[in-house]
């Protein structure tokens, strides 16, 4: 079991699943089997009805290696949470990747 931490759109993420790669796709990272809790809970967690109603039919997620915060690898799920960043907070700034400094191509010789 995977706790990953992530950032999207001024919130952070704090989400469990079954499975985290790499993906085919670059730069991003596969996180499947996610665990979103059971809908028939008595207790409500607000949290975890607003990520069962924006990943519950998904089979797997694809989320851009920049925005990942944080991946722990648990031995049990702990409660999801969705958290809105205020006025206050300071704003997540990824990580700048290195320019690549190729050198230029010469078309003829001299």
């Amino acid at each position: 079991m995977y706790k990953v931490i992530f950032h999207n759109h001024q919130r952070v993420y704090e989400i469990y699943a079954e499975q985290v790669r790499s993906s085919d796709l670059f730069g991003f990272i596969e996180i499947s089997g996610l665990q979103l809790g059971h809908a028939e809970q008595l207790l409500v967690n607000l949290d975890e009805e607003k990520l069962r109603a924006e990943f519950g039919d998904s089979e797997s997620c694809l989320i851009p290696q920049h925005a990942i915060l944080r991946i722990d690898r648990v031995k049990q799920r702990g409660e999801t949470r969705l958290r809105e960043f205020k006025d206050s907070d300071k704003v997540i700034t990824p990580f700048p990747s290195p320019a690549r400094n190729e050198p230029p191509v010469k078309d003829r010789v001299d």
